[in-house]
């Protein structure tokens, strides 16, 4: 588990990202209940078709969940901004993170539904992403080379 301080951090750099308009409509899901975790994680792995027993957060001991509503056109954009910026903040702090798909499918399920439910959340929100936290076992691999036409000046 990261330290409070790491987290409170992590958290606050998400909710300053850019959004359209500065609607800000992603919300931020902290999940540090170990069991919620596990249960995101085999909702996470059946949605992926992975074999029983694949941890699809890869060990991480908590997990960021973005969402957005979907009333905002930008809600995509927004929330994967948000995902940066948090991804972003952990690596500032030396805290490993990634982003694991299928938020969007967790969300729409009943699944999903019965989260937001129990935390009061209303309204129509998108999954957008987890961002998986905690403290890398190993260092990471060193950064793939950069494709040589990244970028075009005029």
């Amino acid at each position: 588990m990261i330290k409070t301080e790491e987290l409170d951090a992590i958290i606050k750099a998400g909710t300053y990202a850019a959004t359209g308009m500065g609607k800000q409509s992603p919300i931020i899901i902290c999940v540090t209940d170990k069991a919620l975790r596990d249960e995101i994680s085999e909702e996470n792995r059946k949605i992926g078709g992975w074999p029983e027993g694949f941890d699809p957060f890869y060990g991480a001991p908590m997990m960021l969940i973005v969402l957005a509503d979907k009333s905002v056109p930008t809600h995509v954009y927004d929330g994967s901004l948000v995902m940066g910026n948090l991804m972003n903040a952990a690596e500032s702090l030396g805290v490993a993170s990634i982003w694991i798909h299928r938020a969007k499918e967790e969300f729409d399920s009943d699944f999903g539904k019965g989260i937001l439910k129990k935390l009061g959340i209303t309204g129509d929100y998108e999954g957008i992403g987890h961002c998986a936290l905690g403290y890398a076992a190993e260092p990471a691999n060193a950064a793939a080379a950069r494709k040589s036409d990244y970028v075009y000046r005029i």
